[in-house]
């Protein structure tokens, strides 16, 4: 059985030239990388930054534009969510992300969210638009708005917005407390 084998890979080979060692690449050598590989090789690193925003751009359930849209987390009261439901809470900020981009509206609602939390600001008002004329799709803003508030932490609650506070365009959300809040609560019930 290995004559055979070797028989037939002699056969395959028979047509084969050994290569000059001239004609090999020097590898031990300094290479400069060209222009082009420069280029790739930097947009390349900047694709593997570390972004931060974690809000999903990728497939999203479209809503109509004169849906309601509502969430709340686990754990959140019933009054408290009939509340921000009702508009009975005052809105502390309010963020327009009418006109831009999905990319900018992503970023714009993640740092807003983000600064709001830190500012210990926890009812909002997004307006967002009702997108009855968006392309692709109408109320694509509305829709990813709808996918990203559940997906930050610290949103415990959004509900669409009553008719005085822009309707079917906007949408309140609740936020948890801080750190500093949550200790100041809790001192504050120990007293008691």
């Amino acid at each position: 059985m290995h004559d055979e084998e070797l028989d037939l890979f002699l056969q395959e080979m028979a047509g084969v030239k050994r290569l000059n060692a001239d004609a090999l690449a020097d590898l031990n050598g300094e290479h400069n990388p060209s222009l082009a590989q420069l280029a790739r090789r930097k947009a390349a690193e900047q694709e593997m930054e570390y972004d931060p925003n974690y809000l999903s751009m990728e497939y999203v359930d479209l809503v109509a534009p004169d849906e309601v849209i509502a969430y709340k987390k686990d754990g959140v009261q019933d009054g408290v969510y009939k509340n921000l439901r009702l508009g009975k809470y005052q809105m502390d900020a309010t963020l327009n992300l009418l006109g831009k981009t999905l990319v900018e509206a992503r970023a714009a609602l993640f740092s807003f969210i983000a600064d709001c939390h830190q500012r210990g600001i926890r009812t909002l008002l997004i307006h967002h638009g009702m997108g009855r004329d968006s392309k692709p799709h109408p109320a694509i803003l509305k829709s990813y708005c709808f996918k990203w508030l559940p997906q930050i932490p610290e949103v415990l609650a959004c509900h669409t917005a009553l008719k005085p506070h822009g309707g079917y365009a906007a949408t309140y959300v609740l936020l948890q407390k801080n750190a500093e809040q949550k200790r100041e609560n809790r001192e504050r019930h120990q007293k008691k």
